[in-house]
């Protein structure tokens, strides 16, 4: 028992630097995450605008009187796609779903961000706490001390992490909800004018 014993001491110290090294990349991850997040929401405060103005002419005079929307971000884009699909119900749909692909994929950072970041910080919260043990147990406070404070700093970064990822991703899921709902209406209105085009 006591072989056992210390070999999973020896495994779970030898992960300690595994452990930071992955919380300090998450950590620098997340910060791009952040200034990526500021740099999308730039682009969507000026796009909102023509968008919004485009969807009001589509509602007061449909879609055949407007032209093809221009502008940055991702909505624009697949809303140009769904616009040239016109006389294609699938290529329309195949639009939609690529959409929610591209949107799930985006999201997958942030939420491994939101996940990892407090297992990671738990892991670097219990690693160095067994030799701050022997530490104390063998009246080396100082070994100790340092084994708190590292346990205590990758519980706080852990947690910054999975704040940070945490946050993006329920702003950026209501961002998508709000853009896969419009590109709906589009794809809806397209069908209702083929159809009316037909009788």
């Amino acid at each position: 028992m006591e072989i056992l014993n210390k070999v999973l001491y020896w495994i779970s110290t030898g992960l300690m630097l595994p452990v930071v090294v992955i919380l300090i990349l998450l950590f620098l991850r997340a910060l791009v995450a952040l200034g990526t997040f500021y740099g999308a929401y730039i682009t969507r405060l000026k796009t909102s605008k023509t968008l919004d103005a485009y969807l009001g002419n589509v509602a007061r005079s449909g879609l055949s009187n407007q032209g093809i929307p221009t502008g940055k971000g991702d909505v624009m884009i697949y809303m140009g796609h769904l616009l040239k699909a016109i006389r294609s119900p699938v290529n329309r749909e195949k639009t939609l779903a690529d959409f929610e692909i591209a949107m799930s994929r985006q999201l997958a950072t942030t939420k491994s961000m939101s996940k990892l970041g407090p297992v990671l910080g738990l892991m670097g919260t219990l690693i160095p706490m067994g030799p701050a043990l022997v530490g104390l147990a063998s009246g080396n406070i100082a070994s100790m001390a340092e084994n708190m404070q590292v346990a205590f700093s990758t519980t706080v970064v852990g947690l910054i992490v999975g704040a940070i990822g945490y946050l993006l991703t329920e702003v950026k899921q209501r961002w998508f909800a709000k853009d896969l709902s419009q590109l709906n209406y589009i794809a809806d209105l397209i069908t209702e004018e083929n159809e009316q085009e037909k009788k």
